[in-house]
Order: C-alpha cells, then sequence, then structure tokens
C-alpha cells in the first residue's frame, strides 16, 4: 500500500456542491459560495470520464490556419496560440478523464487526467486557465506517483515562473519520511524547502513536520478510539514569531451510521462545532458554528450551511 502524500488538501465547510451524473459517464458540479462579507463565487463544472481504460493510447495532431477555438467536438484540443498556428490533439480510447469549469468570473479551465496509461502507478494531469476578456492563459502540469513503498508529487507552472514543486513520502511498516522543495526558473533557486517524518496505523498516528523552509515546526497526534469516538491534537511553533505555541484540540462523535458531530478549540479561544447528516442516500447537510469565546458579545462569531446532492 501506498504511503500517503506529503500534504493534504482540506475541503471547505461552506460551500454548497450539487452533482449529478448520466449513465454515459459525463457527470455536472454546481458550486456557489457565499460570504457574510463579499461577493458570491459560483461555477459549474462538467467531467467526463472514458470507460475504455487500459486500451491503446491513440494521438493525431493537426496544425491548422488561423488557430481554431480551445475546443474541438470531435476531441479533446490542447490550444496553443502562435499567433498563425494551432494545435490540434485528440485522444482515443486512451481512459481518460476530461473536466471543463466555467466560473462566474469568466475562467474557464480545462483539466485532462490520465492515470495508468503512461506507467503503472502515475497520473498525469494537464490544466490550462484561459481568461476570454483579457486572454490570458495558463498551463500547468501535475504527476502522482504511487508505490507500495513511494508516494511521489511534482506540480509544475510552465508559464508562471515557470515553477516546480515536488514532493515524496517513503513508508515501511508505518513509519514515514517525507520531503518537500519549490524552484523557480528565472530565479534559479529553490524558493521553499520542508520535511516530515510520521508514523501511523489504523488507530492511531503521530507527526512531525518542518515547514516553510525549517521555520515552522508541528507536531500532531490522531487516535481513533473505537467505532465513534475519534480525537486529534497539534501543536505549531513559528521559530520566526517568538516562542509563543500554538495549540488545536479537536473531536468527534459519530452518532449514528448516517450523522456525526465535530468539535475543535485552540488556543485563542476560537471553538468551532459542526453536525452532518445524510438526510438521503443522495443529500447530505452539514451545519457549522465557530465562535470566539474570549469575544462573546462581539460580531467576530461564525455560521455556515452545506447541502451535497449525489445522483
Amino acid at each position: 500500500m501506498a504511503p500517503a502524500a506529503f500534504s493534504d488538501i482540506a475541503k471547505a465547510s461552506n460551500d454548497v456542491d450539487v452533482k449529478s451524473k448520466a449513465p454515459n459517464g459525463v457527470a455536472f458540479n454546481a458550486k456557489g459560495l457565499s460570504a457574510h462579507e463579499g461577493s458570491t463565487s459560483t461555477s459549474l463544472e462538467g467531467k467526463y470520464a472514458d470507460p475504455s481504460a487500459g486500451k491503446p493510447l491513440q494521438l493525431s495532431l493537426v496544425a491548422r490556419s488561423p488557430p481554431i477555438a480551445p475546443y474541438d467536438p470531435l476531441g479533446f484540443v490542447i490550444f496553443m496560440d502562435a499567433k498563425h498556428a494551432s494545435l490540434l490533439m485528440r485522444i482515443r480510447n486512451a481512459g481518460l478523464t476530461l473536466t471543463e469549469t466555467w466560473s462566474n468570473n469568466n475562467l474557464l479551465t480545462t483539466k485532462v487526467e490520465l492515470d495508468n496509461n503512461i506507467a503503472k502507478g502515475l497520473k498525469a494531469e494537464a490544466i490550462s486557465d484561459f481568461v476570454p476578456s483579457s486572454k490570458d492563459f495558463g498551463a500547468k502540469l501535475n504527476l502522482h506517483f504511487r508505490q507500495p513503498n513511494f508516494t511521489g508529487r511534482a506540480f509544475f507552472d510552465l508559464l508562471k515562473g515557470p515553477t516546480a514543486n515536488v514532493d515524496a513520502v517513503l513508508g515501511h511498516e508505518g513509519f514515514l519520511v517525507g520531503a518537500e522543495a519549490a524552484y523557480d526558473v528565472q530565479k534559479a533557486a529553490i524558493t521553499k524547502y520542508s520535511a516530515a517524518i510520521g508514523y501511523s496505523t489504523p488507530e492511531y498516528s503521530a507527526g512531525v513536520t518542518a515547514t516553510n523552509s525549517l521555520s515552522v515546526f508541528a507536531a500532531s497526534y490522531y487516535h481513533k478510539v473505537n467505532s465513534q469516538v475519534e480525537a486529534g491534537a497539534k501543536a505549531t511553533w513559528d521559530s520566526k514569531s517568538g516562542n509563543n505555541v500554538g495549540m488545536e484540540l479537536a473531536g468527534k462523535y459519530r452518532i449514528d451510521p448516517v450523522s456525526f458531530t465535530k468539535a475543535k478549540v485552540n488556543d485563542r479561544g476560537i471553538a468551532s462545532l459542526a453536525y452532518n447528516v445524510k438526510l438521503r442516500p443522495s443529500v447530505t447537510l452539514g451545519l457549522g458554528l465557530s465562535l470566539d469565546t474570549q469575544n462573546l458579545n462581539e460580531s467576530a462569531h461564525k455560521i455556515g450551511a452545506s447541502l451535497e446532492f449525489d445522483g
């Protein structure tokens, strides 16, 4: 079994997520996020997963002039604006996943994923961002490689910098050792580096990380007490900001098979409560509350809700 990645991506708890999947493998996902102060953001995502995974990869390249649009109904198009030509790439029978996302700030994002096609355990993601109003274009390449005792990732921003972020984790009988580094091509310099060690089992895990070029240290512990109760603690120290150590304590209690509640409190007196319940097999409701216990009479508290449809 491959070890965990160097870092985990946290999911937002106050968004609205509406999903729908058609029998032909096309899925749609509509999201909306509204803050108490500021504008509302929305996005519409379409995803297609080719069920023919494992078949040979067939590519056809066509040069056209003048440039074509960055989408072609006959296949997936990688649009490269060279003023006089464009490149059309059609991918057939590749077991790919194609995702198109359009947000209300007029940002069009296209992502194509190839999983276990190039090499066993390797997942490749090509991501392009396009803003029609400003003609701004972005291109990224992400690689994820997993083996029984190794997990490695590489994230490349091809147009901004270019920059590269690479991390790797080695695992053996529960013990984990990992490192992360970022490199800027224009500066010809390593811009950040991190390291981590840990130990993980299904019942408990512990780890120590040193991030921000080994200036921020964190120690964490997680314990699954039983099938209903989970607990965790975390301590953080920033060597550049003083001797203060930040503390967090959290717990989770599963009420029944379809609902659970979570609570967390930190050394600054911020207490967070969350409740999640599956109303139906395809409908999940989440409620959240954050309280500043040191300023109960002020308007620093937050409340949120999420509703997820999965069909």
